[in-house]
């Protein structure tokens, strides 16, 4: 199965220039999928009947020249709290385990007119609550660098079936990190576009003014080729936006060099693993000897991010979340009245993390208490705006790590909530100022587990993140992942890199010319 290996754009020229069929592809991936299930769980639905009847229109359509661009033919999962037409969508949920939407996700619907085949639905955090995939009600996925930690969350599923080589791209959800800091535990590429970039319609809804939809990749050009395909104003979607400027690949051709990149403080400070410290040093000094600009500088508010988004999120999620009462669709539990029968509906469907922050949310939105917390959260939200206008007035991007530790083990996250919030501390600053911010792997700590460096833009600046996510990568050394590789995690210190030997070879013709 060496088409693993490949990127998704070199998959689909390759598919485009007759070496083999879409079909072939996506039998590549469920034969690798079949391989990687029983120790991963990254995927909740397979959907592989569907997947090689559409491989094969898509086929036909490549034959016909209907069919021409970089994703098309190309494997792809999806995050199971997008809808998926006559698919279920669980959110990872008991309340919602037997729902079958009747229309899809605009994400999803542009996949497949771009030609990418959907091969099932990936496990999550319930609902999107969660930084492990392991409040998941169909159970925890795990890490396949190593099996015996977690993928992070809440899109977990999706970079396992990544990173393992189960699916060659897929779309996450980020409400806080939930795509980048995954990404940064299973050793890929995820992007979270500036607010409003991509349609939310046929999200599920945990935070509606932090949710945004997003690529997961294992190389930043699979990560442009595919936010280009869902970025786009969306008639459904009121908070979409009218964007001229989505063509993302075309900064694949610019360089670091120029690029004025601020290292906050605040971000290296009680919390930070020294390894992680390291090596998103090491990257900044890359980007340097790119032609970057680097320094340090304070960003203030950074302690206040945490506590505010935690506020406003909960709220959100406890407003958006009552339709979940057992009425209209998904789980129904039986009782004695209307109000009896909500009641156990909700208690029986939810887990312990959702009902903590309904219960939160619910606190934090009653009379009493609007004002001193709500209120208080959304003031905050509004200053950390603030501090990142008045960064990115000197500098293009900001710099640090994507999370303050590797992947923890399994389990160990679970009995500490607040612990597991604090894991968000660099990534939730994004989603409250609405900002696009991506992680990109830069090194292993000691125990062979990966680290992300992340890199945030001010609104609508993708482009710059890519530009310079894309030179760094185009010059640093990464192993693949061992399950992708065709081993086991066991295997990871022997393991040759193949896949980003071959983005090295491209940077080395690229330094040569």
């Amino acid at each position: 199965m060496e088409c693993l290996t490949w990127t998704a754009t070199e998959l689909s020229r390759r598919i485009k220039g007759g070496e083999l069929t879409a079909r072939q592809a996506a039998e590549a991936a469920l034969k690798q999928i079949a391989a990687c299930e029983p120790v991963l769980n990254s995927f909740i639905t397979i959907d592989q009947e569907a997947a090689l009847e559409q491989a094969e229109e898509v086929q036909k359509g490549i034959k016909e020249g209907r069919l021409t661009g970089p994703l098309a033919g190309v494997p792809v999962a999806v995050k199971d709290n997008l809808c998926t037409k006559g698919v279920r969508t669980t959110c990872a949920s008991r309340i919602l385990e037997t729902f079958i939407p009747a229309y899809e996700a605009e994400a999803v619907a542009r996949l497949r007119r771009a030609g990418a085949i959907i091969l099932g639905k990936t496990n999550m955090d319930e609902f999107a609550m969660g930084s492990t995939t392991e409040t998941s009600a169909l159970g925890p996925t795990k890490n396949p660098w190593n099996p015996g930690h977690v993928p992070g969350g809440s899109s977990g599923g999706s970079c396992s079936a990544v990173a393992s080589g189960e699916a060659f791209l897929a779309l996450g959800s980020d409400t806080g990190g939930s795509i980048r800091q995954p990404s940064s535990f299973c050793g890929i590429v995820g992007l979270k576009p500036t607010y409003g970039t991509v349609s939310r319609y046929g999200l599920v809804a945990y935070g509606s003014s932090l949710d945004q939809v997003g690529p997961i990749a294992r190389s930043v050009e699979d990560c442009a080729a595919l936010l280009e395909v869902i970025a786009g104003r969306d008639e459904k979607d009121s908070t979409s936006l009218v964007r001229e400027d989505t063509n993302f690949t075309e900064a694949l051709a610019m360089d670091a060099a120029g690029l004025r990149i601020g290292i906050p403080r605040d971000y290296f400070g009680e919390g930070l693993e020294p390894e992680v410290a390291k090596a998103v040093r090491q990257a900044a000094q890359t980007l340097a000897e790119r032609g970057a600009v680097v320094e340090e500088f304070e960003l203030s508010l950074v302690k206040y991010a945490i506590p505010a988004y935690y506020t406003i999120a909960s709220a959100e999620a406890s407003s958006n979340l009552a339709r979940f009462d057992g009425v209209k669709y998904g789980y129904r539990a039986l009782g004695e009245g209307l109000h009896d029968m909500y009641k156990r509906t909700r208690s029986e469907g939810f887990g312990a993390e959702v009902k903590r922050r309904i219960m939160l949310g619910s606190f934090v939105l009653s009379s009493g208490y609007y004002d001193a917390y709500y209120l208080k959260a959304l003031r905050t939200k509004a200053l950390i705006k603030r501090a990142f206008d008045a960064a990115f007035a000197r500098y293009d991007l900001i710099l640090g790590p994507t999370a303050p530790t590797t992947a923890p083990a399994l389990g160990e996250s679970l009995g500490d909530p607040l612990q597991m919030y604090l894991g968000d501390i660099y990534t939730i600053s994004a989603n409250l100022a609405g900002l696009p911010a991506i992680s990109v792997p830069c090194g292993l700590d000691s125990r062979g587990l990966p680290v992300g460096v992340q890199l945030t833009a001010d609104c609508f600046q993708e482009k710059k993140l890519l530009a310079a996510a894309h030179a760094y990568e185009m010059n640093r050394e990464f192993p693949a992942c061992p399950m992708l590789a065709g081993g086991t995690w066991a295997d990871r210190g022997n393991t040759a890199g193949v896949y980003h030997d071959a983005l090295r070879t491209r940077a080395d013709k690229g330094k040569e010319a």
